[in-house]
């Protein structure tokens, strides 16, 4: 009796745990809810964050941290957003070429 209510507990915290360290950064719905179509100065920007369409949001989300400490999320089917995207991509392609 002691035995299997042990086998028990530790199956349950071991699948606890596991759920942990898959939950870790991990969202079920979108981040984004409003989109932001207006042109942004790079200037303003300190960072650029792009989630990829998954199971958690059927649509990519970028998402812009600026100087004064605001996030706000972008539209991604603006023409100065998808420019911004491709150059990101660019540099990190430029960057695993010279690791190569």
């Amino acid at each position: 009796m002691r035995t299997s209510i042990f086998l028990v507990l530790s199956i349950s915290l071991l699948v606890a745990h596991g759920m942990e360290t898959i939950g870790l950064g991990y969202t079920a719905y979108c981040k984004c809810l409003n989109h932001e179509r207006r042109l942004i100065p790079l200037s303003n920007m300190r960072s650029i964050e792009i989630l990829p369409s998954g199971p958690h949001c059927k649509s990519t989300e970028v998402i812009a941290s600026l100087v004064s400490g605001e996030r706000i999320c972008l539209d991604h089917r603006a023409s100065w957003v998808k420019k911004v995207i491709h150059f990101i991509k660019k540099k990190q392609n430029q960057k695993r070429n010279l690791v190569r």
